[in-house]
């Protein structure tokens, strides 16, 4: 559904993307993994040949299809679950960069499946994407990520593909004549806004919505951070929070596809920073499962706001990325459960030691599962003189 063109534009703005999350200019010689489900292939042609083209050595992973993954998940035993493939750990270590192709072509097949099973073997891979994320705190390594339109997809948000497509061109300015300069723009944009954020001596936060009353503490040493070229699209300003200080309700008013299950109406009771009561008017056993992962599982990792004025996305998408990047009317805001984010460390992250995390309340999960609100919401900062200030009222950050 994709023309020539808009294949290129799309490689074109990956590539920016890979290149302003890695911080770092990659050399010639540099291993670039491009993982890609099956309906990306001609997304994954054209990135490899200008990987190819820059000098770089791009390592080409085809993802399982929805057949073998639910094979996976109901035959495997315990020790396949957590089986790791000789050489991946090596690979991983000489990784300078990663490009993520998503583009489910189901995304209910693995509803009969025990969420036990997929968080086994999650938590089995966590120490591979520890390596990962080593290397990103010291600049060797970048990654980015995007959606590729499929049948499924406009399915499940209750379009035909044709719009889908429409829908993915416009939320990444595809439909620009320059649209790696129209990235840049919102970029610079973006670093106004979080200079001014992170310019605020912010004790706490109060999110206030129809269905939110919710208090969080941003904590020590913190920076927020985001549109960072991580994600395409993404319109996002996030922080990751001390875990420790989350106090009172929150409400996901937008539906979560997550493993093979749909999740709606999401309502979680925080004290002392955990959950301690969690409802969905959809797949709560789902969601119970997906809380009992790990120790980590019940925390916050992440709190993030959507600006309207740079999102064109107004539709639910039935994807994470997309509709945790929703405009529409009044923004969105997402708190994500489980593992947190070090790049939003106020500090070297090469000196952010797994003894220094704890102690600032960063959390650790195998798990991180993104809830979104798209409800007109008020964020109030409570400043360390006393004083307040309203940051982000009717989907716009008040700078």
């Amino acid at each position: 559904m994709m023309t020539k063109k808009k294949l290129n534009s799309y490689a074109d703005v990956l590539l920016w993307g890979l290149g302003t999350a890695r911080g770092k200019r990659y050399r010639k010689g540099d291993i670039v993994l491009v993982r890609y489900d099956l309906p990306a292939l001609e997304l994954a042609e054209v990135i490899q040949g200008k990987l190819l083209d820059m000098g770089l050595n791009p390592v080409i992973r085809q993802t399982m299809s929805p057949e073998m993954e639910h094979n996976f998940y109901t035959k495997a035993d315990t020790k396949q679950l957590t089986f790791e493939v000789p050489g991946e750990r090596v690979l991983y270590r000489h990784l300078n960069g990663g490009i993520y192709l998503l583009a489910p072509a189901s995304l209910t097949h693995l509803k009969d499946v025990d969420p036990r099973k997929i968080g086994k073997a999650l938590v089995a891979r966590k120490s591979l994407r520890d390596i990962l994320q080593a290397k990103e705190e010291k600049q060797e390594y970048g990654w980015t990520l995007c959606l590729f339109p499929t049948e499924e997809l406009a399915k499940q948000a209750g379009m035909d593909l044709r719009e889908y497509t429409r829908q993915v061109i416009r939320a990444c300015y595809l439909d620009k004549r320059d649209p790696v300069s129209g990235w840049k723009e919102i970029y610079e944009k973006a670093t106004a806004i979080k200079k001014w954020l992170n310019s605020l001596k912010i004790k706490s936060l109060r999110i206030e919505s129809q269905n939110i009353d919710l208090t969080i503490w941003p904590g020590k040493k913190r920076r927020w951070v985001g549109i960072s070229g991580h994600n395409i699209p993404s319109f996002e300003i996030f922080i990751s929070p001390d875990w420790r200080g989350t106090e009172g309700v929150y409400y996901a008013d937008q539906p979560s596809y997550r493993s093979g299950n749909l999740v709606q109406g999401v309502r979680l009771s925080f004290r002392g920073g955990k959950v301690i009561k969690a409802k969905a008017e959809k797949g709560e056993n789902f969601l119970k499962k997906q809380l009992a992962m790990d120790q980590g599982a019940k925390r916050v990792g992440e709190f993030s706001l959507t600006d309207r004025r740079f999102s064109r996305i107004n539709r639910f998408m039935a994807n994470t990325l997309y509709d945790e990047n929703y405009g529409g009317k009044f923004g969105n805001c997402h708190l994500a459960l489980g593992a947190s984010y070090s790049d939003t460390y106020d500090g070297d992250p090469r000196r952010l030691t797994k003894k220094r995390k704890e102690a600032l309340g960063f959390n650790d999960s195998a798990l991180h599962w993104d809830l979104v609100n798209t409800e007109d919401k008020r964020v109030t900062a409570f400043l360390a003189d006393g004083s307040k200030a309203v940051i982000y009222e009717s989907g716009i950050f008040k700078y």
